[in-house]
């Protein structure tokens, strides 16, 4: 019998590449795509007898409600729920409008949890599931030009870490992904952002979506707590955030570093935009 999993942020980026992979195999996975743009997946999915689309606001504990009974109805059982949906606008605290606060906590925590609640409430009745939510590296370390991203992620990776213990008891696994910088529309959006998306670009080369693809399935095969990628970004992460005196030393370095990367990444893309050859 295949497996049910429900996918949020399908329309783009990590999502809509995750949805395209199990999309392919459909003898292992029957689909709920769901995305608050659902034309997104409605374009680059056909619906079939194994794979719905919907309309999902993550926000609103309704419109959650709506697409777990949707699926219930159609597939009798929700076994994943990869919770992927997310986003925000890099800035420093003081050039962020007010408005902004509740906007990211709402898409990057509250929707989350929304999701975890409800969907777990079915797992635990069912004896088993799992959940796989999408964090980042911004929320396993504190992260200048993003404070409210971060935080918000933080307090998904906590709630997650927390969940996973709870729900273990009742045959439910909770797996949190929490990646560095990943090549996305939205990364690229946000190029434009200077110096407050510094820290972003101060590792290595972005992810890709091919990455994240690998994590999944090893969060499938393994259920471990949590997965950082890369992996030398993680416990750099786990460090600063040990102690915030060593963020406050590696900060500068890390921010030449990452303003570098920042204008070569963009010299990349301007050119690939362009149609000419490697920059």
């Amino acid at each position: 019998m295949p497996s049910v999993a429900l996918i949020t942020g399908a329309a783009s980026g990590i999502g809509r590449h995750w949805a395209g992979v199990l999309a392919q195999r459909p003898d292992e996975f029957q689909l709920v795509l769901t995305d608050l743009d659902e034309a997104g997946p409605r374009l680059a999915f056909r619906e079939a007898a194994r794979l719905i689309v919907r309309r999902l606001d993550i926000r609103a504990a309704a419109e959650w409600q709506t697409v777990i009974d949707v699926t219930l109805a159609r597939f009798g059982r929700l076994d994943y729920l990869f919770n992927i949906a997310g986003g925000g606008r890099p800035a420093f605290l003081l050039d962020q409008p007010t408005e902004a606060i509740d906007a990211q906590i709402d898409l990057n925590l509250k929707g989350p949890l929304l999701g975890m609640r409800l969907a777990g409430a079915v797992m635990a009745r069912q004896g088993g599931g799992h959940i796989i939510n999408v964090a980042s590296l911004a929320g396993v370390a504190p992260t200048p030009g993003n404070a409210l991203y971060s935080a918000a992620k933080a307090g998904l990776r906590h709630a997650s870490l927390a969940a996973a213990i709870e729900l273990r008891r009742q045959g439910v696994a909770v797996t949190v992904i929490a990646p560095d910088l990943v090549d996305t529309p939205l990364m690229r959006a946000n190029m434009a952002r200077g110096e407050a998306v510094a820290l972003m670009y101060s590792g290595a080369a972005p992810l890709t979506v091919v990455d994240l693809e690998r994590a999944f399935w090893r969060a499938l095969r393994e259920r471990p707590l949590e997965i950082t990628l890369p992996r030398w970004r993680g416990w750099l992460a786990r460090l600063s955030n040990l102690s915030p005196a060593l963020l406050l030393a590696l900060y500068e370095p890390l921010r030449r570093r990452g303003l570098r990367r920042l204008e070569a990444a963009r010299r990349r893309h301007n050119n690939s935009e362009s149609g000419g050859g490697p920059a």
